[in-house]
Parts: structure tokens; C-alpha cells; sequence
């Protein structure tokens, strides 16, 4: 059996992953699992599906295709953490499914704090009077986009501080 990949949150993370490639964004619900990506770069995320959940292993397969379609490099999991920072039950469930996930994907997890965003996202697509049957279909794919821009801007800010570090002329 192979080793899961690891699982961490995105600050220790981040040195393990390549330069480039792309990430794929999951905001994970009882019901659904929001998926959105970014480019191989790193520079936008962008909405792909909504994934009714079925069961654990058709859930899997199916983020499985879409990372081997995208060539995904790693996931960024949404970490549902309470207002004061502690982790619930929604936490607990998220960290478990990232563990079984990581044994069948061979690819990074990072773990990025979720607080809010799906409120975020609900107010935008309400100011963008977007109908209320509308945004339940798509709530969770801008949800993981969120999520995934997140990381993204966490990545370029730190990346950027480390390159602004360097002594001139180190490459």
C-alpha cells in the first residue's frame, strides 16, 4: 500500500508543492462539494462543478478525473473552523474526509481556514441579483472558488516576500 499523501495546513504545505501547476479548490458540504481550479500559474480560480455526494467512493472518482483532466497537483481543502478557531464536528468530518481522500489521490492536501466564505459568496451573488433558486445550484463551486483564491493570494504574498528576501543576485 502506498503512503497517503500529505495532509497539512497551507503554510506548511507550500514549500512541498512545485512552482507551478494546478491547484484544485473544495469547499466539502453534507449534500454537495464545491470544485474550482486555477490555472497553472496560480493566478485566477475559477468555478468548476458542483458534485451532488453520493457516496465516499464515487465522490472520489469523480475529483479524481477532474485533477487528472486539469493535471491537478494538489487539492486546497476548505477547513470549516468555528469563529474562535476551534474545530467542531464539520472540521472533524472534513479532516477525516481528506484523510481517505489522500490515500486514493497521491496529491498534496492543503488545508486553507474556510470561516465565512459561504456567506461571503452568498452576498455577492445576492448583490448580483442572482435569483435565489440560482444561487442554490451554485453556492458551493463560488464557495471553493473562494476558498481557492484565498490560497492562491497566500501563495503569491508569500512568494513574493521570499523572493523580496533574497540577497541581489541569488537566484
Amino acid at each position: 500500500m502506498t503512503e497517503p499523501a500529505p495532509i497539512l495546513p497551507l503554510a506548511d504545505l507550500a514549500p512541498l508543492l512545485p512552482p507551478r501547476g494546478v491547484l484544485l479548490g473544495l469547499d466539502l458540504g453534507t449534500k454537495t462539494i464545491g470544485v474550482a481550479g486555477s490555472d497553472p500559474d496560480r493566478r485566477l480560480a475559477t468555478v468548476i462543478e458542483t458534485i451532488q455526494r453520493v457516496k465516499f467512493g464515487s465522490d472520489a472518482a469523480r475529483l479524481l478525473a477532474l485533477a487528472d483532466e486539469r493535471k491537478a497537483v494538489a487539492f486546497i481543502l476548505g477547513l470549516p473552523l468555528n469563529m474562535d478557531g476551534s474545530e467542531g464536528p464539520r472540521a472533524q468530518a472534513t479532516r477525516a474526509f481528506a484523510r481517505n481522500f489522500a490515500r486514493l489521490s497521491g496529491r498534496p492536501i492543503g488545508l486553507w481556514d474556510e470561516r465565512l466564505s459561504t456567506a461571503a459568496v452568498e452576498r455577492a451573488l445576492i448583490g448580483a441579483d442572482v435569483s435565489r433558486a440560482k444561487r442554490a445550484a451554485v453556492i458551493d463551486q463560488h464557495a471553493a472558488a473562494f476558498i481557492l483564491d484565498g490560497a492562491l493570494n497566500f501563495l503569491n504574498h508569500r512568494t513574493a516576500r521570499n523572493e523580496a528576501a533574497r540577497p541581489e543576485g541569488e537566484a
